[in-house]
């Protein structure tokens, strides 16, 4: 899926660049291990402490206050930021609960928020709620963020 996501954002001359809590460079680490992803590959943020969201991505302190690191809002000021801070023209952001602790009631553990942002002014965000062990759920979030892009770019024979 991620040399679709390249062969896509090359045909548009997009750079791509992502923010990940999470899953912990994840999504960065397909892309790059796609030959030529230099050409559409601008750069990736692994933004794991809510220190991290505001001095790398300019994350609210209220918002994180407000709605918690693992919020649609917080995946939304993610993207944005990283879009903000970079040459990209697409961003894709991942924050969410990979367990096996720290979920609640009300975020359960899966619980992985999502938000894509272009520099056409395009914003998206979605919430999945994924289950299985740690490497499971992050692996699913790797693969709903790329399929986000693929989405959005329109190439929607490519996800699967």
């Amino acid at each position: 899926m991620a040399a679709k996501v390249g062969q896509s954002l090359a045909q548009r001359g997009w750079m791509l660049v992502t923010a990940e809590s999470c899953t912990g460079g994840w999504a960065g680490q397909a892309v790059t291990a796609v030959s030529g992803s230099s050409g559409w590959y601008e750069r990736g943020y692994i933004t794991y402490s809510n220190t991290a969201k505001r001095e790398m991505l300019g994350v609210q302190q209220a918002t994180l206050d407000r709605h918690g690191a693992v919020s649609p809002q917080t995946a939304q000021e993610m993207a944005i930021g990283a879009l903000n801070r970079s040459h990209a023209h697409i961003s894709v952001s991942i924050t969410g609960i990979a367990g096996p602790d720290g979920g609640t009631a009300t975020k359960p553990v899966g619980m992985v928020c999502f938000a894509w942002a272009a520099q056409n002014g395009l914003v998206q965000q979605e919430t999945h709620y994924f289950t299985g062990d740690r490497e499971v759920i992050r692996r699913q979030a790797v693969a709903t963020a790329l399929q986000g892009i693929l989405l959005i770019l329109g190439d929607a024979t490519a996800v699967a």
